[in-house]
Order: C-alpha cells, then sequence, then structure tokens
C-alpha cells in the first residue's frame, strides 16, 4: 500500500489529482491511498510520519508549500515530495528541501502519471525501518539502522544516532528491546540498548562505538559475546 498526501487548496485540482491517482492505481494495479488537506498549516499540524509521497501545492493562502515543506523535512527526511505549481521558477525552491520533482498547472495526465511513477519508483529505493518517538517537537520518525544505541538517563531514553541525539519519554526500554530485536540490537547493560552494527570492539567489560566505552554487565557479558559472535560470524546481515 502506497500513502499519498495531496495538499492544495484549490478543491478542483485536488479532485484532479485524486482521479488521476485512481487512474494510475488502476491501469499499474498497484494498492494507493490518498488523503486530502487543504492548506499548509492544516497538513504540518496533523502530520503523523505515515505518506510515502506528498504532493503539495507551492501557493496556498495560510501556510506555502515551501515553509511546510521545510517543517515536514525536520521529522521525516525520507518522504518524497513533489510540488505542485503553476510557474515552473515557483518550483526551483523545492531543492530546498530536497523534493523530487514538480508538476506544472494545468495538470495533464500523461506528464503526472510519469512523474507520479518516479515517485513510487523512489520510494522503493528508500524502503527503510523505522520507529517513531516523541521528540522536542513532535513525533519524529527515526531510520533505525541509523541508531547507534539507546541510553536510558533519569526518566527518560536518548537515542544516538550516528549525527545526533533524540531524547524521549514516549517508549520504555524493555518495549524498544522487543521491537528492535530483529534487528540486532542487543542489551548489554539495564540501562543501554546497542546496535551490534557499531560495536567496533570489546576492550575488557566495554563494547566500543564511536570511540564510547559502554560496560558490559557481568550478567549480560557471556550472551552479548555470543550474541555479537553470531552478528558478525553470519556477516553482519
Amino acid at each position: 500500500m502506497i500513502r499519498i498526501a495531496i495538499v492544495d487548496d484549490d478543491k478542483n485540482t485536488e479532485e484532479m489529482i485524486g482521479k488521476y491517482i485512481e487512474r494510475y492505481a488502476d491501469s499499474c494495479g498497484k494498492k494507493i491511498e490518498t488523503i486530502s488537506f487543504s492548506d499548509g498549516d492544516e497538513f504540518v499540524e496533523t502530520y503523523n510520519l505515515e505518506y510515502d509521497i506528498i504532493l503539495m501545492d507551492v501557493q496556498m493562502k495560510f501556510m506555502d508549500g515551501i515553509t511546510a515543506a521545510k517543517l515536514i523535512r525536520e521529522r521525516d527526511p525520507d518522504v518524497v515530495i513533489v510540488f505542485i505549481t503553476n510557474m515552473a521558477q515557483y518550483a526551483v525552491r523545492g531543492y530546498e528541501v530536497n523534493a523530487l520533482d514538480y508538476v506544472i498547472k494545468p495538470i495533464e495526465y500523461f506528464s503526472f502519471s510519469e512523474k507520479l511513477s518516479r515517485a513510487i519508483g523512489q520510494t522503493k529505493k528508500k524502503e527503510k525501518n523505522y520507529i517513531i518517538i516523541s521528540a522536542n517537537r513532535g513525533l519524529k520518525k527515526l531510520d533505525v539502522s541509523q541508531i547507534c544505541y539507546i541510553e536510558s538517563y533519569g526518566h527518560k531514553l536518548i537515542f544516538h544516532m550516528t549525527s545526533k541525539e533524540y531524547p524521549t519519554h514516549s517508549i520504555t526500554m524493555k518495549e524498544l528491546e522487543e521491537k528492535l530485536e530483529k534487528y540486532h540490537f542487543y542489551r548489554c547493560n539495564r540501562g543501554y540498548l546497542v546496535n551490534l552494527e557499531y560495536v567496533e570492539g570489546i576492550k575488557e567489560n566495554y563494547a566500543v562505538i564511536g570511540g564510547e566505552k559502554i560496560l558490559i554487565s557481568r550478567l549480560k557479558k557471556n550472551a552479548f559475546l555470543e550474541a555479537l559472535t553470531n552478528f558478525v560470524g553470519n556477516g553482519r546481515n
């Protein structure tokens, strides 16, 4: 199932796009769900990080598409964005938010279907595993493969990513351990859940990740080392 958000304050355009998507889905045998929004501010306010593609008008009354896309990108770096616009020069600004493409009004089906096909192809290339957490500015979608380790600190958890950190209160370590077990995460002590992919080595009673030494508890040591050995022995897959 492909989920597409249509964000356009012109009801006629929104309905036309919806019909074009239905026509495309029927011709290709794809399952596509569409949800429509009448303005950028409404979309940003209710954004739930579950869309594969966003088709967004550039010029809207309350919040323009570029502004809305910038806010979306802060939470969702991978969703495919295609802008809808009357003038090509507006679409150039799409590069600021890593937009895939743009569609010029009036919209013709053949051109639209080609761009939609490209957008769907892009979502397949970007297939990743995500976990959604509650962060400072609302929901945040984290790429599981970019999580180095998770630390329990007081009453919150801190996700140590390859590039930055995200604190959250929205999930427990036990719940995370269950969710992430299939992605080769393992508890090395009560307060740390580590991604075995990022373990650079073992020094005495510590796992080394990104130069940081994380204690392996006495009770967890044998099981942790066995899990790490199996992971490396299976080609880190």
